[in-house]
């Protein structure tokens, strides 16, 4: 007995890699679609860097505009992202414990 029908499964798996995306990618507004890339790009590049896996600090407020905070869990380092107007990662600074 069949369960699934080659379009369901296709409609399956599609819905699951959109899922899988940032909702902000999709959004109107340019500005957050630039953020959300932004976001994505720094994490990429302080992973690159430090070869562990990194996340978005969203607990240290930030204002300054194209600028982020990355912390790496496995070392406890975090790091300030610039980026350019366009949302690529463009400088990293790896932050002192104060």
């Amino acid at each position: 007995m069949r369960y699934f029908t080659r379009p369901a499964l296709i409609l399956c798996v599609a819905s699951m890699a959109l899922a899988a995306c940032d909702p902000a990618e999709f959004d109107s507004d340019p500005d957050v679609r630039r953020d959300a890339r932004a976001n994505r790009t720094c994490i990429k590049a302080v992973s690159e860097q430090v070869g562990s896996p990194a996340q978005l600090n969203t607990t240290l407020p930030i204002v300054e505009v194209n600028q982020y905070i990355i912390d790496v869990p496995a070392t406890q380092e975090s790091w300030m992202c610039r980026t350019d107007d366009e949302g690529t990662a463009s400088q990293l600074y790896k932050m002192g414990a104060g």
